[in-house]
């Protein structure tokens, strides 16, 4: 997932992807329980490198989204991101009651970590691969690359999506004034 243009994702290895899997669920554990964050100490420079991360909960049993958030520029260390976003994702996603510490164990846990965003023109996303950003005047909206997977979503589906995502017509995205963004995405998860 290297984009030397546009900047890429750390380099991950299977063990960074796991401890930071492990780190998310104990940043839930702790910060649901006694308001606390977790202690953690690496020496994994992909891991301290700034990247732009999102975390999604999901139910284990049903796949259902139990919360997800997210930012879109690389404002703190990796570690430090999926911790803050694991937070948020399970305490301000305004679609969704709080996450209570009981649920916990019933999440999977998927962390999403973000190439910079970049102009991109509607006829280069490539469902799969991209993200897409649009924004319109005060308005936004943002999906991650395996969101139209999951969907089935076809390009142009996957593109009305983002545009009712902020709020918009479904077919904003094909208006002079409407700005999109696209970004690629290295996406792991916890083993069901």
């Amino acid at each position: 997932m290297e984009d030397t243009a546009h900047g890429s994702v750390p380099r991950l290895t299977a063990e960074d992807k796991q401890k930071l899997l492990q780190l998310a669920r104990e940043t839930l554990i702790q910060y649901l329980g006694e308001g606390k964050l977790p202690a953690y100490a690496t020496d994994s420079a992909a891991l301290l490198e700034p990247c732009a991360t999102f975390v999604t909960l999901r139910r284990r049993e049903s796949g259902e989204l139990r919360g997800c958030r997210g930012e879109c520029q690389a404002r703190q260390p990796l570690v430090q991101a999926v911790m803050n976003m694991a937070i948020a994702a399970a305490t301000d996603d305004s679609r969704f009651p709080r996450v209570t510490l009981d649920e916990v164990w019933g999440l999977e846990i998927e962390i999403s970590a973000l190439t910079p965003l970049r102009p991109i023109r509607a006829e280069e996303v490539e469902v799969g691969r991209h993200g897409v950003m649009i924004i319109r005047g005060f308005s936004s909206g943002l999906l991650l690359p395996e969101v139209p997977v999951r969907y089935g979503w076809d390009h142009d589906e996957f593109l009305g999506w983002v545009c009712r995502k902020a709020g918009l017509a479904e077919d904003a995205w094909k208006a002079e004034d409407s700005q999109l963004l696209g970004f690629e995405a290295e996406v792991w998860g916890e083993e069901a």
